[in-house]
């Protein structure tokens, strides 16, 4: 009963709040998992940095336009009421290597992840979740970048801020969101991640349903042993370069 009432009380204090409620026993976890974002993170600005200053440099040379692309993306922060953990729905500017042209129309993107969605088409090798294959838009460079995942790189920085983590579901665009099922919901019920149980089981070659599925499993079953193995397991991922277009 007292669930009940508190999940009756955030829906009234924000429509957008997100269920369900989870007893807040995983204290340690979330502090643990913040300190360790926080070490992996920074490590990694340090080791890429060189790379980082090379990356931003092609792409100036490339095309015309700023070297860093930021987009709103559909997060959520975690607080704590009455025992329980709530996930809110937020919004940050997520950011990345430009891949695209600069100020590139959106409407086609908006388009095709709606249709994937709603289940109207199906991910294959030749289809690509989120990604449109032979997508004109995308730069020499940025063809590159997306390939090897390098332009990922700079949301290391939106790890640092606490706006994601290094591992959980991946932040949605709020196009995308308007879509969403109301099962799919459940799978922004943490800290968005840099990578996450989809992009080493399915990557972008399972159908939307699937994707969520392996992200609300990863939010149910939320273990700092579950995150190392996807970081680990990252690894072999990115340089198969399967599913990344």
């Amino acid at each position: 009963m007292q669930q009940q009432i508190s999940l009756d009380l955030l829906q009234r204090f924000d429509p957008l709040a997100l269920s369900p409620l989870v007893e807040d026993q995983e204290y340690f976890y979330y502090l643990l998992k913040r300190v360790m974002d926080i070490v992996i993170a920074t490590f990694l600005l340090v080791i890429f940095s060189p790379i980082m200053v090379l990356i931003a440099f092609l792409i100036a040379v490339d095309s015309r336009g700023p070297v860093i692309f930021s987009q709103v993306r559909v997060g959520s922060k975690r607080w704590t009421r009455d025992g329980f953990t709530y996930w809110q729905r937020s919004f940050f500017k997520c950011y990345k290597f430009r891949t695209m042209i600069h100020n590139a129309d959106t409407c086609v993107h908006e388009n095709f992840v709606a249709s994937l969605i709603e289940g109207q088409i199906e991910a294959s090798e030749n289809n690509y979740k989120y990604k449109l294959n032979n997508d004109t838009r995308i730069t020499r460079i940025g063809k590159v970048l997306r390939k090897t995942s390098l332009d990922e790189l700079p949301q290391l920085f939106n790890v640092l801020r606490g706006q994601m983590s290094m591992v959980g579901p991946r932040p949605d665009v709020p196009y995308a969101v308007n879509h969403y099922k109301n099962w799919h919901y459940e799978r922004l019920a943490a800290l968005p991640g840099l990578t996450g149980l989809w992009q080493v089981k399915g990557r972008s070659n399972v159908s939307f349903d699937k994707m969520a599925s392996l992200d609300i499993k990863y939010v149910r079953n939320p273990s700092l042993l579950l995150d190392l193995k996807i970081l680990v397991l990252t690894i072999p991922a990115v340089f198969s370069g399967k599913g990344a277009v």
